[in-house]
């Protein structure tokens, strides 16, 4: 296994114990290795990337990861998948072939993974071409990170030679190494280890509160399995199409039917309204062009 070149990233921010014991990790096995991630916390914020910044910059300073002194580190004042994003576009030198963004201190499981920016992060990777690996362990008064780091770095080592956009998400138990069950694949549960609850509303505020999820889950999910001791591990997808479904058809069927049928074609909607417009005003201010970006 050739050393790749690996963007190490989290949503924590820049000083998380879990970002430096995961990049100590990535290092160790021969990679080479640049770390990311914002100045502060940024836990939820899944694949934002915030206002666009354009033309103010993005606050950056360079840092030093405890026992890393020779591996280039920075903060960034940016949500993590836009950090992912400025990566492959150069901003810390050659672009990442692999994202792995973690050590998140508490599990990403279930359909909720959608809001994590640590997992957003390793979408964005997927969405910008390349693989990514999202890890994060479940909570505890003394968290083992470095049993984490160790586990993450065997799932760097398949990641490796996967193909390209494959996105795994991996969570641990918050055990030593030796007291782990073993590693299963893992579906994702409805939920994760943790539900949102509405406590109370008054004037101006809504309050909600984060409760333990007390539900019997498939014994096969990741919620599942983590609470039984397993690490698991998903693969998992961003952003894309499903099969083709009727709804095309049924809105025109609709507008076909709807008076609209008598303004103009379908195919040609501001037909009428394009008619009925009278000479521009010489007065009027310009209108500003139109912006396209490419992804």
């Amino acid at each position: 296994m050739s050393g790749a070149r690996v963007l190490v990233t989290n949503d924590d921010g820049i000083d998380a114990l879990g970002l430096h014991a995961l990049a100590r990790a990535v290092v160790a096995r021969g990679h080479d290795t640049v770390v990311a991630a914002s100045l502060g916390d940024r836990t939820g914020s899944s694949a934002a990337i915030g206002p666009a910044p354009a033309g103010e910059g993005i606050p950056m300073e360079e840092r030093v990861v405890p026992g890393l002194e020779g591996v280039p580190a920075f903060g960034l004042d940016a949500p993590p998948a836009l950090i992912v994003l400025v990566s492959r576009l150069g901003a810390f030198g050659a672009p990442p072939e692999i994202v792995v963004s973690g050590i998140n201190p508490g599990a990403n499981t279930g359909r909720a993974v959608m809001h994590s920016g640590t997992v957003g992060a390793a979408l964005t990777g997927a969405n910008l071409g390349v693989s990514a690996l999202a890890v994060s362990i479940d909570w505890g008064e003394s968290i083992r990170w470095e049993a984490a780091a160790g586990i993450a770095a065997l799932a760097l080592d398949w990641l490796v030679d996967a193909p390209a956009r494959t996105v795994v998400n991996l969570n641990v138990p918050n055990v030593p190494l030796d007291q782990l069950e073993g590693v299963r694949w893992a579906s994702l549960a409805p939920f994760g280890t943790v539900r949102t609850a509405v406590t109370g509303a008054g004037t101006g505020r809504l309050q909600i509160e984060f409760r333990p999820t007390d539900v019997e889950l498939d014994p096969e999910s990741d919620t599942a399995l983590v609470k039984a001791g397993y690490a698991a591990v998903t693969t998992i997808t961003g952003v894309r199409a499903t099969e083709a479904t009727d709804v095309a058809e049924f809105i025109e069927s609709r507008l076909r039917d709807s008076p609209r049928k008598h303004a103009g074609p379908i195919s040609d909607p501001t037909a009428s309204s394009a008619a009925a417009t009278s000479a521009p005003d010489p007065n009027a201010p310009p209108t500003p062009p139109v912006l396209r970006a490419s992804a």
